[in-house]
């Protein structure tokens, strides 16, 4: 049976989170799904821990895509362009909490929605144990965006996100660093008037390994995308510039 959804996980050095991952994906997507791991190195934990429990993702296609270059961006858009399914959810690492939303993401996919959102701030949703810093980037940006610019999601800035297969071949993504693609897709859909969705999320601080968000680091990358945004609103910014002039091969 051909995958509905590919659920696109990148990876480094999960091997204490991965097995719990895949348990409650198997356990809880119903629709025929795909999972690709993204890893950078030959070496990482991820692996080993994956193939000693195959119980583990009993009735999900696993596959591992190498990462042809070295990081969490990179490591994205190789699952990116591994990916065929209508529907491609990127999906963190060490989220055993939340594959039971996947379904209801991919039924908003289905009824049209190009990007459904996991937002941590609509009702249903939460938000606990983030560093002070963080929280505080993440709920201002979360707050201005959506009530100011007037993004359709409470959420604009997770990474963990479903998008279109039209989303994924046709917006091209001019990010380099960390999970900033995943803001920078949002924007220009919604100055594409494609259609945006949200469901309920729950957010957690990992308990095991380390994260690979890095807040100031990527801050910079983040403006950009943010500004963006509300230049769509109040500038009225046309989007001729969005779309691929011609697919990838």
């Amino acid at each position: 049976m051909a995958s509905e959804l590919d659920i696109v996980i990148p990876v480094y050095n999960e091997g204490d989170n991965i097995v719990a991952v895949l348990r409650g994906l198997s356990r809880e997507v119903k629709a025929p799904a795909r999972v690709l791991i993204c890893y950078d190195r030959p070496d990482d934990d991820t692996l080993p821990a994956i193939r000693a429990n195959p119980d583990a993702h009993a009735g999900l296609a696993v596959e591992f895509v190498r990462n042809p270059s070295r990081g969490a961006h990179a490591a994205v858009m190789a699952g990116f362009a591994a990916s065929s399914a209508p529907l491609v959810v990127v999906y963190p690492a060490d989220d055993d909490f939340n594959p039971g939303i996947l379904d209801r993401m991919a039924a908003l996919g289905g009824q049209g929605c190009d990007i459904v959102c996991a937002s941590r701030f609509m009702p249903g949703g939460t938000m606990q144990g983030c560093p002070w810093l963080k929280a505080t980037l993440v709920r201002t940006a979360a707050f201005t965006l959506h009530h100011l610019a007037r993004l359709p999601t409470r959420d604009p800035t997770s990474g963990f996100r479903m998008f279109s297969r039209r989303v994924i071949e046709q917006i091209k993504v001019e990010s380099e660093e960390g999970f900033t693609y995943s803001i920078e897709l949002l924007v220009k859909a919604h100055r594409l008037r494609w259609r945006v969705g949200e469901v309920p999320a729950l957010w957690f601080e990992r308990k095991h390994g380390t994260s690979r968000f890095r807040v100031l680091k990527w801050l910079p990358a983040y403006l950009r995308w943010y500004r963006y945004a509300f230049a769509t609103t109040y500038l009225r910014r046309r989007p001729e510039s969005v779309v691929r002039t011609r697919l990838a091969p």
